[in-house]
């Protein structure tokens, strides 16, 4: 088999699962996924949870996929190859000794052209002394910025991004400048002869991952009950590159794209970390359904004040849908989870009452020790701050029992929540002081300035909100378009809603962030409502709409908001008489979502 030297040729194999499904499925699981259709597309941020509208521009996209491509792909990539040898070179010996063979075989060549080459060496030291420069304390981000680059290059000889700067995911830009000394080593050395030299040994490795990874994928499908898409916009890849450790995976999702990086081990030859895997796939799965109920989750908003003081990421603090998503997800790890003791055997030929007995019997040991065990780490999970996972788990037992699949439960299970029984119930959890490690690991951050005053709005300490965005407003290089964003919003708490019309106007004027203009044109509209000026309170919602900022809440309140008037709630509920004209007003709808209770269930 011959490769081409100067193109992205990657070899794929691709996962063709509706034909896999449709072929090795059982006929009733084949029914039970009729009415199930292609997940919506969603988008997002690089390392953030997906939202299922569409921007306005096009998302830059990973490795280009051709047209009627597979939405769910195994496959190596050339840049990667070249930036993870690069890595090797310069001293990465992570997990070295339970690498792939191949890994020391290209090391070995390196060495062999290095020693031979004056040239080489000299470009070798060039980039290696990049490498040193730009090294972080933390071993996996360091090695997370190289792989954010490489997913965004184009083929070798080139090896330029495909996007400009600014659209580069962020710690990527850290190390973009070390293509041209990449570019120069990779001459120098062959590297490209390499890349075709050993592409068989890659492609053995494919080979052994593509069966337990298509196992992984249907198994995930079977019990969730959901059709595995054929390819609509959106993709599941998984890059194999065993100059990486095998030890780690780096996973990530830019835009459609959810990406899994992963090193197959030395023994047994192949084996990857398919749990991390399955994880970033439920993401791919269960991320659109999540989203598809994304006008309900603003009342489940008192969630988050329960997980201030836990051990998790800003994101999962402060936004609900990622921390509904997350929950939901380690609810289905628990509820499938290899439990490490076997289960009986059902005897084939029966003859005696004593023996069904005996296995009845030891069934029901077998059930209640694995319940104890699943149990044991959704209570773990808990205590890590992921507080939603009990109730998603005992959803999922009935998801089981009733034989119905996620997307025809999800509406049940959010809608049919007790917030307030599941907040009282999440502050009431010892947490953890360290939490879980997360395949889709983001830079440890140390909250200041704004973001500092994000997180006091959220706990409440509106006063030290203020002074926060007070201070940077007083900054001449303060960000002071989001600084009247929290301003706004602590008066509207505050009921000042003069000061926050004033505010959002300011947020108006000066802004550039599409979600912040989104939502200040929603609060005006509100402010409008409130004051009975429905004319204009229709032209801000409309003016939310223009802006587009991409995520489903904001749609759905700006709809909502042009199809009938915001009434504000009143926020003292001590007040003597509803009727009361004078009783203050909450047009930012916190006091709604506070008293909100869903329906009992049916």
């Amino acid at each position: 088999m011959s490769f081409p030297t100067k193109s992205f040729h990657r070899q794929r194999l691709l996962l063709s699962l509706c034909l896999a499904s449709s072929l090795l499925l059982p006929a009733s699981v084949l029914h039970a996924q009729s009415s199930s259709s292609s997940n919506s597309t969603p988008d997002t941020a690089p390392d953030t949870t997906v939202s299922k509208e569409a921007p306005t521009k096009v998302a830059p996209r990973i490795a280009q996929p051709e047209a009627g491509g597979s939405a769910i792909t195994l496959e190596t990539s050339e840049p990667l190859f070249y930036l993870a040898t690069a890595l090797n070179v310069c001293g990465y010996d992570t997990d070295l000794a339970n690498s792939a063979p191949v890994r020391l075989k290209i090391r070995d060549e390196i060495n062999a052209e290095l020693a031979d080459s004056a040239e080489a060496r000299t470009s070798r030291d060039a980039l290696c002394g990049y490498v040193r420069e730009h090294t972080l304390g933390d071993a996996s981000l360091n090695l997370a910025q190289y792989i954010s680059l490489a997913l965004y290059l184009t083929p070798p000889p080139e090896l330029t991004p495909t996007v400009g700067e600014t659209e580069l995911p962020p710690d990527s830009t850290q190390v973009v400048n070390i293509l041209p000394l990449l570019r120069t080593f990779a001459e120098d050395v062959h590297l490209n002869a390499l890349w075709i030299e050993h592409r068989p040994e890659y492609e053995d490795l494919l080979k052994r991952v593509h069966d337990p990874l298509t196992k992984t994928v249907l198994a995930s499908n079977i019990y969730l009950h959901l059709p595995v898409s054929s390819y609509d916009g959106r993709r599941f890849l998984v890059l194999l590159e065993p100059m990486l450790a095998p030890s780690t995976t780096n996973a990530r999702i830019y835009s459609n794209d959810y990406i899994v990086v992963a090193s197959p081990a030395a023994e047994p030859l192949g084996a990857v970390h398919m749990d991390d895997i399955r994880h970033i796939y439920l993401h791919y799965e269960i991320e659109p359904l999540v989203y598809s109920r994304s006008s309900a989750m603003e009342r489940l908003q008192p969630m988050l004040k329960a997980v201030q003081d836990a051990p998790l990421d800003y994101t999962y603090k402060t936004e609900i849908v990622p921390l509904i998503t997350e929950c939901l997800i380690k609810a289905i790890e628990d509820r499938t989870m290899d439990v490490g003791i076997a289960k009986p055997a059902k005897p084939t030929a029966v003859k005696q009452r004593a023996e069904i007995e005996q296995y009845n019997a030891e069934l029901s040991t077998y059930e209640h020790d694995a319940e104890a065990i699943r149990r044991k780490a959704v209570d773990l999970a808990m205590r890590q701050g992921w507080v939603l996972t009990e109730y998603f788990y005992n959803q999922i037992g009935q998801m089981e029992k009733d034989s119905v699949s996620l997307k025809e439960y999800m509406g049940e299970m959010v809608y049919g929540m007790d917030v307030e029984r599941e907040s009282h119930h999440a502050r009431q959890i010892a947490f953890l002081p360290s939490g879980s490690r997360d395949v889709l690991r983001r830079a440890p951050q140390q909250l200041t300035g704004l973001q500092l005053a994000e997180e006091k709005i959220y706990k409440g300490d509106l006063t030290g909100a203020s002074d926060i965005a007070n201070k940077v407003l007083a900054d001449p290089n303060g960000d002071h378009a989001q600084a009247h964003y929290v301003l706004a919003r602590v008066n509207l708490m505050q009921r000042q809603p003069g000061a926050a019309f004033a505010d959002f106007q300011e947020v108006l004027d000066s802004s550039k962030d599409p979600r912040t203009l989104a939502w200040s044109h929603i609060y005006l509209g509100r402010l409008y409502d409130v004051k009975d000026d429905r004319k204009k309170a229709v032209a801000e919602y409309q003016a939310a709409l223009t802006v587009r900022d991409a995520q489903p809440d904001t749609k759905a309140a700006a709809e909502k908001g042009i199809k009938e008037p915001f009434v504000a709630p009143k926020v003292a509920q001590q007040a003597k008489d509803e009727d009361d004209d004078d009783a203050p007003l909450d047009p930012s709808g916190k006091a709604e979502k506070d008293a909100y209770r869903p329906p009992p269930p049916h």
